[in-house]
């Protein structure tokens, strides 16, 4: 498992391992200089790679500057672990054209830097961060605000964010920091309450090479936890001596604290944590929960690295301009982005940081019975599933967003209680908690804690995988237990119910191998912070809001003489300059109706696409389609062409063509005069037509020179295609086009759309015939009911289903395929290229294959999509067709 911050990676490097304690640092050697190709007329970036000797151990480094001389700001840029100074090259050279004297290396053990590996011991990693600063103090290029003292940062992402706040705590010299994914007690993090969150632990060991490859002190201490499955004082202390909590009053710098919400390595309390007491120390401190973690997602690269230069300029520069960003932010997923599928981000905001508690809602929780229980089996086998460390990169995270998910409780091993179905949406944000009864037949309990998003349908969700673990002691004589959720930020929409469950077991984590039987019952309501003050940023006023009133009689006056409605249109966004259509949170409720016929629908549309809009009848197609063209007007939301919010009769949508519930010709005109006789309608130029092109493309041949009325559907049908290829807009839609058309010719619509596409504009296609949109189209957007169901390539929404392709590592071997073939909930298992083709019965699903996969030791790298369109539409859409 790779612990490196994604989006900031380069290429691996291999490891090699360090030997001792840093004391006194030297250039060994000149070095090597290179210049960096810049882009455009950015400045070239000057590199030059040094390895430094530090007592006997080599420390592989790059300084990185640009532009003019004059001595400017330090910045020090750390890794993630398993990593090397390689991954954070294009972030340094970034920093470097923003006025930075850059410096990278590589961690003892990492890289091409020697020695062994300490997990930021204070003698090891962190004096060598010292040492580093030493040279930059040396350096003419960098600033100091005293000599041997330089105006210095330190940024980095998990293990590199560790030590720039150990750096912090044990050098005065550092002057701001911008940690990212972070820890602030390792020991807490791998040994939360007093469990061995084994899995992860696990990682960190392999990744590093085996414990022969750490400082022996480490090495033992996880040998010792990993055989007995419980931390003892010693694996705490020896954790928290290498943690910045150890260094908690020295951290008095400006600090900029970006933590992942889909983090069960790292969690949000962990910046939680920090937060507290480097604001205690009088510093600045501003907090931002980024999408991504080291369990997946979008870790906001482009963001992130804007954000952290933008502190630096604020405290290295000194630039009081700069603008460092609100003091809290949260990434939230709003809607589908059509080109991958990938969720849509959206920040929200606080001028101040929340904490994870405060606003608590409290919800009554209920069970079948009122004291539930249920088995630690004996081996704590099989156990739940959460999350998987080390594969949420994979086939596995395809399955969770497309809402199969991997969370796993076997009967048996479990209790839960629920709330009353929602009245509103709720809004997560920060740690619930809630207090229960535990009594077990062992005098220590361990138990999982985790609530679920219940959706009507009973589909259930754990936002984020995420899970608390919770050592009961003294609960053979029975104890109430407050239990702190895992801290997250999530949406509960109005109608689904919030879930407790209390598992005995969790793949992730040590249980006690001895059987016993826990019995809890419920204390307390379930209480959930809400963080009312964080909201999405407002728009600031127009200047029209202050003289309007001023202007509202001329204004009214001039709308009585010229009998025209005027209707203030959004300025076009230039970021979208390229985008053919971005629809944001668009609904639609007709007059009189029982219900929306549309409802916060958002998607985007990239040029090249053929994308097919799928739905039952009733889904609303077709009122999205007319809200396109500007037909009817939404009651909220926003749709942009090309950066330009679309309104009934915007010039934007003269880039726009259409076909709409058919087309009308006059019969006794041949088909080009009738192409013409449209385009003088519209009163624009002849030349603009590009009348000969379109026909090329409907290819209708000689039978234009025919009177309509000689036409087949199918002629006709690609004539009423050719008019709206008229102009050969750069989106063209079109609604239902099959219709009443033969299989040939059929095939010759779908060859129509894909040459109109091929030249790089859009074509957006809604059809009922799935396996000719499966065959034309190469993206989709699934409505029903109004709502957005899915959004994505048209592999990836074939991609899950009641087949699935698991990949392996090496072949199965026969014997191992017939235990999985006799397993429960599967039909059938064969061999097929690089892995199994297994399909499920009505009883099996995913998550339960996933557990039993790794129960067995199958060497899973993937599981991804085998099935049709027709498919993955019926899964997608419940039946309602």
């Amino acid at each position: 498992m790779d612990l490196r911050l994604p989006g900031l990676r380069g290429p691996r490097r291999p490891r090699r391992l360090l030997a001792a304690v840093a004391a006194v640092v030297v250039l060994a050697g000149a070095g090597t200089w290179t210049a960096v190709a810049a882009d455009d007329d950015a400045p070239a970036v000057h590199q030059t790679d040094r390895v430094m000797a530090v007592d006997g151990v080599r420390l592989d480094t790059s300084y990185f500057t640009s532009g003019a001389t004059g001595r400017r700001p330090a910045v020090l840029l750390a890794h993630g672990f398993g990593g090397s100074k390689d991954d954070v090259r294009q972030q340094a050279e970034q920093l470097a054209r923003d006025g930075y004297a850059v410096l990278t290396w590589s961690a003892r053990g990492f890289g091409e830097s020697t020695g062994r590996i300490g997990l930021n011991d204070p003698k090891g990693e962190v004096a060598d961060v010292s040492r580093l600063i030493d040279w930059l103090a040396k350096r003419p290029e960098v600033r100091l605000d005293k000599p041997g003292d330089p105006r210095v940062g330190v940024a980095g992402a998990s293990y590199g964010g560790a030590v720039s706040l150990l750096a912090a705590g044990y050098d005065d010299r550092v002057d701001a920091i911008a940690p990212a994914i972070t820890y602030w007690n390792l020991a807490d993090a791998l040994f939360p309450d007093g469990v061995f969150k084994k899995l992860w632990a696990g990682v960190f060991f392999n990744t590093g090479g085996g414990s022969a490859r750490f400082e022996p002190a480490l090495a033992a201490m996880y040998e010792r936890v990993a055989e007995s499955g419980v931390p003892d004082a010693a694996a705490r202390a020896l954790l928290e001596e290498r943690s910045p909590s150890a260094v908690a009053a020295r951290i008095k710098v400006p600090t900029l604290l970006l933590q992942g919400q889909t983090d069960s390595l790292f969690t949000l309390a962990q910046s939680d944590a920090a937060e507290k007491a480097i604001r205690a120390n009088g510093a600045p401190v501003d907090v931002d929960w980024i999408a991504g973690g080291h369990d997946g997602g979008d870790m906001e690269a482009p963001r992130v690295q804007a954000r952290v230069a933008s502190w630096f300029d604020r405290y290295l520069k000194d630039d009081r301009s700069a603008d460092t960003g609100p003091a809290f932010r949260v990434t939230r997923t709003g809607g589908v982005d059509s080109t991958d599928g990938a969720a849509r981000l959206r920040g929200a905001s606080a001028a101040a940081y929340p904490g994870l508690t405060g606003d608590d809602r409290s919800f009554p929780l209920t069970g079948r019975r009122a004291e539930q229980s249920f088995a630690n089996p004996p081996g704590a086998t099989p156990p739940a599933v959460s999350a998987l460390p080390g594969l949420s990169g994979g086939g596995l995270s395809q399955l969770s967003a497309l809402g199969v998910g991997v969370s796993l409780d076997f009967p048996g091993q479990y209790a839960a209680f629920d709330s009353a179905p929602l009245t509103d949406d709720l809004r997560v944000t920060g740690t619930p908690t809630v207090t229960v009864h535990v009594r077990s037949t062992t005098d220590t309990a361990v138990l999982f804690a985790k609530v679920y998003d219940v959706g009507g349908s009973g589909s259930q969700v754990l936002p984020s995988q995420l899970v608390a673990p919770v050592r009961v002691d003294g609960a053979k004589a029975g104890k109430d237990v407050t239990i702190t959720l895992p801290a997250i930020d999530h949406k509960v929409e109005e109608g689904h119910r919030l879930r407790l469950v209390l598992a005995s077991t969790d793949l992730g984590y040590a249980s006690p191998m001895t059987p016993a039987t826990y019995t809890v019952s419920m204390k307390g309501d379930l209480k959930v912070p809400t963080a009312p003050a964080v909201t999405t940023a407002a728009a600031p006023l127009p200047s029209w809001v202050w003289w309007l009133p001023l202007a509202g009689a001329a204004l009214a006056l001039a709308l009585l003489l010229t009998a025209r409605r005027r209707t203030a249109t959004p300025a076009p966004d230039p970021a979208l300059a390229d985008v053919p259509l971005r629809i944001t949170d668009l609904s639609k409720k007709y007059a009189n109706g029982d219900r929306y016929s549309v409802r916060e629908l958002s998607f985007q549309v990239e040029k090249g696409q053929v994308l097919g809009l799928l739905g039952p009848n009733g889904a609303g197609k077709t009122t999205t389609l007319r809200m396109l063209m500007g037909l009817i007007t939404p009651d909220g939301g926003e749709i942009r062409v090309f950066g330009h919010a679309v309104r009934p009769g915007a010039p934007v949508l003269s880039r726009v063509g259409s076909f709409v519930e058919g087309a009308g010709f006059l019969p006794h005109l041949t088909g080009r005069e009738n192409l013409e006789l449209y385009w003088r309608a519209t009163g624009r130029p002849a030349e603009d037509a590009h009348l000969d092109e379109a026909l090329e493309i409907a290819g209708l041949g000689d039978a234009l020179a025919r009177a309509v009325r000689t036409y087949s559907q199918g002629m006709r049908q690609r004539l009423a295609i050719a008019q709206a290829m008229l102009g050969l807009p750069d989106l063209l839609i079109l609604d239902e086009p099959t219709n009443g058309l033969d299989p040939p010719q059929i095939r010759e619509m779908r060859e129509v759309m894909i040459r109109y596409a091929a030249a790089g504009r859009t074509v957006i296609v809604s059809s009922h015939l799935l396996a000719e949109v499966e065959q034309s189209c190469t993206h989709l957007v699934v409505m029903d009911r109004g709502r957005l169901v899915q959004a994505g390539p048209v592999a990836e929404i074939i991609g899950s289903g009641d087949t699935l392709l698991v990949g392996t590592a090496v072949p199965v071997e026969e014997p191992v395929v017939e235990k999985i073939a006799a397993l429960p909930g599967v039909a059938s298992a064969l061999p097929a290229d690089d892995g199994l083709l297994i399909r499920l019965d009505a009883d099996g699903t995913a998550r339960r294959l996933i557990a039993e996969l790794v129960r067995l030791d199958v060497p899973v790298t993937s599981v991804g999509p085998h099935r049709r369109l027709e498919d993955a539409f019926l899964t997608l859409i419940g039946g309602s067709a």
